[in-house]
């Protein structure tokens, strides 16, 4: 993987099996254009924050759910090429005529990976991560997030991928900068980790926060405009 297109989404929560399915019947012309990965994932543990949060993100209406979803590239040039030929294809044209959720709303954009840690494997469970990070911070940034994974994939993480915003574009409603209130100085940076399950997952954490290695542990950036949650994967191929 040399390149990240991340989204985060709200979907109707009656939707749940359209929107699967939707998403599974374009995972084939992903893949013909380049795709590597394709996964998304269903909102299941997003808490409110006082802050930012996933849910205002995207506006998510009170019947709604948050959805976080990732292409994986071979490169930045792959991901460029599929994307101008999503915009020329007429079956990309059809699809998005009848999306089972409200596309205007939909955050999405290119990210640089710096950090992919882990085995991998069949995933249960997955953490997405959003957090804005001043742009001469990113090596400061770089260490924590090896620190950090380091011990996450020691607690059971299968997978921890850790990117760097690329080319973010502003959207008319939302977009990734609005979604963590990012100053002209900081830079968007979009992560996830892989579980085997949610049970994992919730043991992982109670691990870290118990771990006195992370008393020597700063965060390179504000944390109280961090979003996370946990999801459930849907579909990944």
């Amino acid at each position: 993987m040399r390149y990240v297109e991340g989204f985060v989404g709200a979907v109707p929560a009656a939707n749940k099996e359209a929107f699967r399915k939707h998403a599974a019947e374009a995972a084939p012309i992903f893949k013909e254009f380049g795709v590597t990965r394709h996964v998304e994932c269903w909102g299941d543990d997003v808490p409110d924050g006082k802050t930012t949060d996933f849910r205002r993100s995207v506006k998510a209406q009170a019947d709604e759910v948050v959805v976080f979803s990732w292409f994986e590239y071979p490169s930045k040039e792959v991901r460029n090429a599929a994307n101008e030929r999503m915009m020329s294809d007429p079956r990309m044209k059809n699809m998005g005529e009848d999306m089972p959720f409200d596309g205007k709303r939909m955050i999405y954009g290119g990210f640089l990976p710096i950090l992919d840690e882990g085995k991998g494997g069949r995933m249960g469970y997955a953490d997405g991560m959003l957090a804005a990070v001043p742009t001469e911070n990113r090596d400061k940034y770089q260490r924590f997030s090896e620190t950090f994974s380091s011990l996450m994939v020691e607690f059971g993480a299968m997978r921890i991928v850790d990117t760097w915003g690329d080319d973010l574009p502003d959207g008319k409603v939302t977009d990734y900068r609005r979604a963590v209130q990012a100053a002209d100085n900081e830079t968007v940076v979009y992560s996830w980790i892989e579980w085997p399950s949610r049970q994992a997952r919730d043991a992982a954490w109670g691990k870290l926060q118990a771990d006195p290695r992370m008393a020597d542990v700063t965060m390179p950036f504000d944390g109280r405009r961090l979003i996370y949650g946990g999801f459930v994967p849907i579909l990944d191929v």
